[in-house]
């Protein structure tokens, strides 16, 4: 029996990967700028920043992405009340394909940001270099590594620039945002994610989120085992400490006025939790971030 084979095209391919960073800047960081001969795009997970992209200024608020492309000077600061968290990949890619993305504002999926999250997952598997360094302009491997992690990382980007397109093909303005696609179960778990917000400084319970967003235990574990690979209160408790590291970094208010806004009973319970999570008392995260930004 013949066989008859089907070609594979690739629409992106990732050659090489110039820096994989992610940030998470005081209130008042500025970068001078720079331009390159590769692809870079910044996302924003927390927060917001001024970008300057050519001649235009944008604000660029969290969840979106926007691509520079090669040779073209950026820049990116913080807004001064804001501390902003960051992803800034950089990249080498010749096909065709990639001059879809510039000059685009881009509004990403749980599922796209998932991707995100695993590719930087095997970067700091990778890679001996930080990637909270923003003057890092050379990844260092590590002496081991996973077999085909390298592979991998390329495959996660051409992932999310393919799922990227693919949500914006019905767009025709550059400078708009793709329409975000999200299934049923995106929704909801988006919808529990703004709960979460609303009540950061509560003492929430399995129950009380359950019977609020009219949801079974069993689904809630299984929603956010799916879409946040840990338990809910898990990731409750996460997102409460994003927020003091974020309002940390604003340098606007004390730790106990940081751990009185969050809900927690006392300082002393507060800065267990921070380093339970983080591995850092809260006076040795801001000692670390301080010394990134004057570097």
């Amino acid at each position: 029996m013949d066989y008859t084979s089907i070609c594979l095209p690739q629409i992106f391919s990732i050659d090489r990967i110039y820096s994989i960073h992610y940030f998470e800047y005081m209130s008042n960081f500025h970068f001078t700028g720079e331009s390159h001969d590769f692809w870079e795009f910044l996302y924003v997970d927390k927060g917001e920043v001024l970008v300057t992209s050519q001649d235009q200024k944008l604000t660029l608020h969290q969840g979106q992405v926007i691509f520079h492309k090669p040779n073209e000077f950026h820049n990116v600061e913080a807004n001064g009340i804001v501390a902003p968290n960051l992803i800034v990949i950089s990249f080498s890619c010749k096909s065709p394909s990639m001059e879809f993305f510039h000059d685009r504002i881009a509004s990403i999926t749980q599922s796209q940001k998932r991707i995100l999250a695993n590719l930087l997952a095997e970067a700091r598997n990778s890679f001996a270099s930080p990637l909270d360094n923003p003057y890092q302009n050379q990844l260092l491997l590590k002496d081991e590594i996973l077999p085909g992690s390298l592979q991998m990382i390329a495959s996660y980007l051409e992932q999310f620039l393919i799922l990227l397109m693919r949500s914006a093909e019905n767009q025709t303005t550059s400078t708009k945002e793709f329409e975000p696609l999200f299934d049923k179960s995106e929704a909801l778990y988006e919808t529990i994610l703004a709960y979460f917000h609303q009540n950061i400084a509560s003492h929430l319970t399995t129950d009380q989120i359950c019977k609020d967003n009219l949801i079974s235990e069993a689904q809630l574990k299984k929603m956010f085992h799916k879409h946040g690979q840990c338990g809910a209160m898990e990731f409750f408790n996460r997102l409460k400490i994003e927020k003091a590291k974020e309002l940390i970094r604003t340098r606007q208010f004390t730790f106990s006025q940081i751990a009185d806004q969050l809900g927690y009973s006392s300082i002393h319970y507060f800065s267990r939790q921070f380093k339970k999570i983080t591995g850092m008392s809260p006076t040795e995260y801001t000692e670390s971030v301080l010394q990134l930004a004057s570097l």
